[in-house]
């Protein structure tokens, strides 16, 4: 399907939104939308790798989100990308193929796990992940489609 053919109606998410990815157990958490960076990043722990038949594993501790516990994930390895990470210092990531929830649409996507303990959101979600998917990002709005989770402070 091309971008043309796309079935959805243009749909303009803020630079903060809540999304949820259920086979994490992670659900309507606030996440950072970042068209400048290609690949979906999430937050870490624990990251190690292991064969399960045959096949290349990952299995981590999925970030500390309010109202949800930290828990051990396992997934199937998708790839490894090459991606330059907010200091400009290029490194190797695991990525992880699940789907994803955004205003109600799910779709799978790539995520690249990597430690962003210091970050202020556990995930930031690149322009791969909403390409082809009809959405455009307001840069000065937040929260266009999700509701503002309680413990998040106002938007800087």
């Amino acid at each position: 399907m091309t971008p043309t053919q796309n079935p959805h109606p243009l749909l303009i998410i803020g630079w903060l939104e809540c999304i949820s990815l259920p086979d994490l157990g992670l659900q309507d958490f606030a996440v950072k939308v970042d068209t400048g960076a290609k690949t979906t990043a999430l937050h870490a722990d624990d990251i190690e790798t292991f064969q399960r038949d045959g096949v290349k594993w990952v299995r981590f501790r999925s970030p500390d989100i309010p109202g949800t516990a930290p828990r051990i994930c396992e997934f199937p390895v998708f790839t490894k990308r090459d991606i330059t990470n907010t200091s400009g210092t290029p490194e190797t990531r695991i990525v992880i193929r699940t789907p994803m929830i955004l205003a109600g649409r799910k779709w799978k996507i790539d995520i690249s796990l990597t430690d962003r303990g210091t970050m202020r959101f556990p995930l930031i979600l690149g322009r791969r992940a909403l390409r082809h998917k009809n959405i455009a990002v307001h840069t000065r709005e937040s929260f266009l489609v999700s509701e503002k989770p309680q413990f998040e402070s106002p938007a800087s």
